[in-house]
């Protein structure tokens, strides 16, 4: 029976037990029974072994017991009085000992490889003799390994190791060599250390990047009846720069057309390079040619192309072509292939410009144009020029964006792109005027061109002076002479180039008043003084004082501005405490009866100015009925369901936009038959009204800016008062300075209680700051 790797027959312990049983007493053989006969390491009994280390061939094939070797003691006599027993683990199944001579033998079939030496209990040890039964392994096969292209040859690669199970302090059975049985001419190997190296030079990895080889390792140093195992490599070839780039073609030619931005990719150009990664990257820069400054060209990271783009715009009529000479070289070059050549290379790239139809330009970005605000209309304020650039050169016509000029203030020629006023202009209204003009091409509207004009309005002193602020002016009752009752300043609107200067002064009839005087302080302001104490506002409560103010413009103007001066009861630090008017002390005397008849008067009076008041505003009534007066103003709504065009016709946006014609009059049904009749007009043409026609552009002009505004044509305005109306002005806005019947001045010499009657309805006004 054979006894495999797993099951071992462990370290044997061969004790000879010696018995004797001649010439020893009871007492020495219970002595010698009790202690071990042969102890490792410790003191022994004086008795003397011949022994030497035992070997048992491994695997031992014969049918008759092994024989080990022969255990002898010097004491034994040959009488056969001493007796051999064998002990421990394996005696009597695997060993066994003749008891009379000593002689060992192994009665099974032995296998040493997982096991170690046997470690026996006494001081001799059994050892198995090996024999060559493991083949090398390569455990850390298979192997991957890299080498640089283009290396010299015994370039080392990796270094691969076999091991054999085999013991290798006996004979040769561990002992390997290696050996290469694929890859050759490529690569080698050496027998002893398994070091592979390259063994061919110049290895191309654009040619082949990879090569599998196939390593052997032998034992019994590679004789006969040796065993043997093998692994696979797989050798890479890295890469070296050792390609240049080259283009694929020696010239290129791109068509573009003119109108292209700047900025935008022309072409794209690529230079091949068998290398890859970083030995792969090139570098591009024109290096010749009449494009220098139009053209640039840059490198695409991820796939390294040239990339040309447009610097500056490109003009078919100024240049038809471009001709650029374009290098490419690689980034880093290896000095040990710069041999091999130049690396670089250089190509011709030609760029063709097509003609496309391009929009009038002018012949400047911006026209800063000045003009005086008091230009009269239709005056030329500057001229724009712009021509076409292809080389058909259509004529250009010219107009204005409203949409930069709403009001329309200015007017261009079509034709000659002279810029003229259409209207009065006002500088404290608008110093600026920003428009843009369009250019378009007669044979293809399409096309159309952008000016800017800066149009600055240039100030003129047609603005007068006036008071800076709405003064609330008060005299204490007990003012005293000379005292500064208030200080005044003035603005104007105009803006001259030295500055404001104004001058203050009172108006001619308010020189000689006996009650304020002014006094001009040179500094643009004015103080008002009193020219008496003992103001009472018994006697009158309220001063209007006329002030004249000059500019220093050229020429100046003038303006007259009433200050009004409250006589008001202040407390001891002169704050105003009252300013009304205390009831009127009637003399004391006065009878009953005189007061009744006072009364009556004035009642009577009271009465009779509300009768001629209600009989002029009946007088001045237009034929209308009530029901739409208060329409007349406003938007017109209908509350019954629509019949079509006809909801439309009380409004005809017709007329308004075409002011030379007016249609045939048609039946209103928000009108009584009476009022169409007497408002008709007895002709059907009128001439152009330039202040109709300002009017409804004001109107369209609102309704474009506002984008909340319902459509235009929509809506029924009765804002505007037109001229030559039958019925005359319906407006009551002049109504209360319009000319009376009546005449109310006597109102004035009824004393101070109808003084306010008067001034409301007499046609003179008395001074009241005399």
């Amino acid at each position: 029976m054979k006894l495999g790797k797993v099951e071992f027959c462990h370290f044997l312990q061969l004790i000879a037990l010696f018995l004797c049983f001649s010439g020893m007493s009871q007492a020495e053989l219970s002595r010698s029974r009790s202690k071990p006969y042969f102890q490792s390491g410790r003191s022994r009994t004086k008795r003397s072994w011949v022994w030497n280390q035992f070997f048992v061939l491994e695997e031992y094939m014969g049918s008759d017991p092994l024989y080990v070797g022969k255990l002898h003691s010097d004491v034994d006599k040959g009488d056969g009085s001493i007796k051999y027993i064998l002990s421990g683990e394996g005696a009597s199944s695997i060993f066994i000992i003749d008891e009379n001579t000593g002689d060992i033998h192994a009665t099974k079939r032995l296998d040493r490889s997982p096991t170690n030496p046997w470690s026996p209990e006494s001081e001799f040890v059994i050892k198995i003799q090996d024999i060559n039964d493991n083949e090398p392994k390569f455990l850390d096969g298979p192997y991957t390994a890299g080498v640089p292209e283009m290396s010299p040859v015994g370039t080392s690669v990796v270094q691969v190791t076999a091991t054999d199970a085999d013991d290798p302090t006996y004979g040769n059975s561990a002992r390997v060599v290696y050996s290469i049985l694929q890859g050759q001419p490529y690569f080698s190997v050496e027998p002893k250390t398994g070091v592979i190296k390259t063994a061919l030079p110049n290895m191309d990895r654009e040619a082949k990047d990879q090569y599998l080889l196939v390593i052997q390792a032998k034992d019994m140093v590679g004789q006969n009846g040796g065993l043997s195992g093998t692994t696979s490599v797989t050798v890479t070839l890295t890469d070296v720069n050792d390609n240049p780039p080259r283009f694929p073609r020696r010239s290129y030619q791109y068509n573009v057309p003119e109108s292209l931005p700047v900025a935008s990719v022309v072409a794209r150009i690529k230079a091949a390079d068998a290398d890859i990664g970083a030995n792969a990257e090139m570098e591009y820069r024109i290096v010749d040619g009449d494009g220098l400054g139009i053209f640039k060209i840059s490198v695409d990271k991820e796939t390294q192309e040239g990339i040309i783009t447009i610097q500056k715009e490109l003009d078919f009529e100024a240049k038809t072509s471009y001709t650029l000479r374009i290098e490419a070289a690689n980034k880093d070059a290896d000095p040990r292939f710069l041999s091999l050549g130049p690396f670089s290379d250089t190509t011709t790239v030609k760029i063709i410009v097509e003609d496309v139809d391009e929009p009038p330009v002018f012949s400047s970005p911006l026209y800063p144009m000045e003009v005086s605000e008091a230009t009269q209309v239709g005056n030329i304020i500057g001229t724009v020029a712009a021509h076409d650039p292809d080389s058909s050169n259509s004529p250009v016509r010219y107009s204005i964006d409203r949409n930069t000029d709403l009001e329309r203030y200015f007017n261009i020629d079509a034709n000659s792109g002279v810029i003229t006023t259409a209207k009065s202009l006002d500088r404290e209204t608008n110093a600026i005027h920003n428009i843009t003009v369009l250019a378009m091409e007669s044979q293809n509207p399409s096309q159309v061109g952008r000016g800017y004009v800066a149009i600055t309005i240039l100030d003129i002193n047609d603005n007068a002076p006036e008071f800076a602020m709405d003064y609330e002016t008060t005299v204490c009752e007990n003012a005293q002479p000379g005292q500064v009752i208030q200080k005044i300043s003035a603005v104007d609107k105009d803006e001259p180039s030295n500055g404001h200067q104004f001058y203050f002064s009172l108006t001619t009839d308010a020189t000689n008043n006996h009650n304020f005087s002014l006094k001009d302080n040179k500094d643009n302001t004015a103080s008002i003084l009193t020219r008496r104490n003992g103001f009472r506002r018994q006697e009158q409560s309220v001063y209007y004082l006329p002030i004249f103010i000059v500019d220093s413009g050229s020429p100046s103007l003038s303006s007259t501005n009433t200050l009004t001066i409250r006589v008001c009861d202040c407390d001891a630090d002169g704050v105003a405490q009252t300013c009304n008017a205390e009831a009127y002390v009637l003399p004391a005397g006065l009878s009953t009866g005189a007061l009744i008849a006072i009364l009556a008067c004035v009642l009577t009076l009271l009465v009779l100015i509300l009768l001629i008041v209600t009989m002029r505003r009946r007088k001045k009534e237009p034929l209308i009925f009530d029901e739409e007066r208060d329409i007349r103003e406003n938007i017109v709504r209908y509350d019954d369901e629509g019949g079509g065009e006809e909801d439309t016709e009380a409004f005809d946006m017709a007329a308004l936009r075409n002011l030379n014609v007016i249609r045939d009059t048609k039946t209103r049904r928000d009108v009584t038959p009476e009022i169409q009749f007497l408002s008709r007009p007895a002709f059907k043409s009128i001439p152009d009204n330039v202040i109709f026609r300002e009017f409804i552009w004001e109107r369209l002009k609102e309704a474009d800016v506002d984008p909340g505004a319902p459509p235009y044509d929509s809506l029924q305005t009765y804002a505007f008062e037109g001229n030559g109306s039958v019925a005359e002005s319906l407006s009551s806005l002049d109504s209360i300075s319009s000319n009376s019947d009546q005449n109310y001045d006597y109102l004035s010499d009824w004393g101070p209680r109808f003084k306010r009657l008067a001034d409301m309805y007499g046609t003179g006004q008395e001074s009241l700051y005399s």
